[in-house]
């Protein structure tokens, strides 16, 4: 169906809003690739302490999250609800990425603890700040179904570059100084300027819609955090998210051990997650294509086929295979992961939609502190669960060994038990997610032709225009949308 506006976007705000999740993309990549293994091999906080510190976090993302959404969605200012904080974040950036990287030297491990947990909790609640402004912004640059995939290819073309750069470079520079402390700092500094520095960019080539300025979200805390999850839509798209993403990020986070302990080539794990990630770029145009094609659940399915297919195979990897095997299943792995990025982020858009359907409320906000905080879960939750894991299954720290005044660390042999259930982990956690994703992907029904129909029917209803028709066909299109397949 057509509307009578032109939601065509142009080169310049397509650039412009997607190098944002340099920072979205790249920041939790590094944190989730290497955060556990600098607590575990370089603080040398245990497993255990090391996964509390990530939920402990997220008590408080669970309130901060939603609640920047409405602080977001309720600002008023000369530059709109979403763009002031963008400038904010430069500086917070930046300080908050170095705090969370700083090789502290605490004799007791309780002040090591005490101080990354605080570490985190900054860290946190900065991107808190950024990017759920950021990720609403999204849903109102465009509200054209094809428009939206188009616009988050650019984003996530400059999420998975930045995810690309993170994966590989941080470790090499690390290991460009001998003492490794002075590695992770210069590290943190420039990471930090890589993430906060985009957002000037941001700022000044994005526009905010200002028909929606004037649209108040309600105060009422249960209308604010109950009622998203009394819409069937919204429930199965924060599943494919979370459990996606979780999938992803246990992959990731254990990468490190799988390659340096039970695969024996550790020095090699940057270039696996750096074709990995090439190939995860490759696969956003195509993916893209399929939507375009059919629609973006299609195009979501395919990628989580082809992921847990290649999950299930990579149990069958074992040290003494040819090497190119590694990097066979990280390139089709970056082909799976591909998909389910671009089409997450492709479908969250709409979801402020199906809210305006059922509440009247333009509330971006709230939804993007929602999908925040589950981005932010999935990642927590990867963690805390394989620190867990590895640590009932008897991982051996390394040692810390400091030569005239340069710190490095010995690793240990680890025993045959705790390489069974890092196999075991690898595989079978990202399966049984991926799984999670299969279910819910087919029972998502919004599609390129109802959604169509809903934006037909909200444009109406904003401008008084609609009448018993368009009530009958509002009604009709609720009940196919929580209608189970």
């Amino acid at each position: 169906m057509k509307t009578s506006v032109n939601e065509k976007l142009s080169l310049k705000t397509k650039l412009g809003f997607g190098i944002g999740d340099i920072y979205g993309g790249g920041a939790l990549v590094i944190v989730g690739f290497y955060y556990l293994h600098f607590l575990t091999d370089v603080l040398l906080i245990t497993p255990v302490l090391a996964g509390m510190a990530f939920l402990i976090s997220k008590m408080w993302d669970a309130v901060s999250d939603p609640l920047m959404g409405v602080i977001s969605d309720r600002t008023k200012s000369k530059y709109g609800r979403r763009r002031p904080y963008f400038l904010a974040g430069v500086i917070l950036i930046l300080f908050s990425f170095v705090l969370l990287w700083y090789p502290v030297d605490f004799e007791k491990e309780i002040h090591r603890f005490s101080y990354i947990i605080c570490a985190y909790l900054i860290f946190s609640t900065v991107i808190t700040l950024v990017m759920v402004p950021y990720n609403a912004l999204s849903s109102e640059l465009s509200l054209d179904y094809d428009e939206r995939t188009s616009l988050t290819s650019f984003r996530i073309f400059f999420s998975s570059v930045s995810s690309l750069v993170c994966a590989v470079v941080p470790l090499k520079i690390v290991k460009m100084f001998p003492d490794i402390k002075l590695g992770y700092i210069v590290m943190a500094i420039s990471f930090g300027l890589f993430f906060a520095l985009p957002f000037i960019v941001v700022f000044f080539s994005t526009k905010e819609r200002k028909e929606f300025q004037e649209k108040t979200t309600s105060l009422n805390l249960s209308h604010l955090f109950l009622k998203p999850f009394k819409t069937p839509t919204f429930i199965n798209v924060l599943c494919m998210y979370l459990f996606a993403f979780v999938a992803m990020d246990v992959v990731m986070a254990i990468m490190i051990y799988f390659m340096t302990y039970y695969l024996g080539r550790g020095n090699e794990t940057e270039n696996v997650l750096g074709v990995l990630l090439v190939c995860q770029i490759i696969a956003l145009p195509i993916y893209t294509k399929i939507s375009e094609k059919t629609d973006k659940r299609t195009s979501y399915l395919v990628a989580t086929v082809l992921l847990l297919g290649v999950m299930i195979l990579s149990f069958f990897i074992t040290p003494g295979m040819p090497d190119g095997i590694i990097y066979i299943f990280a390139a089709l792995a970056g082909l799976g992961t591909g998909g389910l990025v671009i089409m997450i982020y492709a479908i969250f858009p709409d979801m402020p939609d199906i809210d305006e359907l059922y509440t009247g409320e333009r509330r971006e906000g709230l939804y993007s502190g929602i999908i925040t905080f589950s981005r932010k879960v999935s990642s927590a939750l990867a963690i805390a669960g394989i620190s867990t894991a590895i640590s009932i299954a008897g991982y051996t720290a390394p040692v810390k060994e400091t030569v005239d005044g340069v710190t490095k660390m010995i690793q240990q042999t680890q025993t045959p038990e705790f390489l069974l259930t890092l196999r075991l982990v690898f595989v079978g956690f990202p399966a049984l997610f991926l799984i999670m994703c299969l279910i819910n992907g087919l029972r998502y029904r919004l599609t390129k032709s109802s959604h169509g129909e809903l934006k037909l029917i909200l444009e109406q209803k904003r401008s008084n225009k609609a009448e018993t028709a368009t009530e009958k066909q509002e009604q009709s299109l609720k009940a196919f949308l929580e209608r189970r397949v």
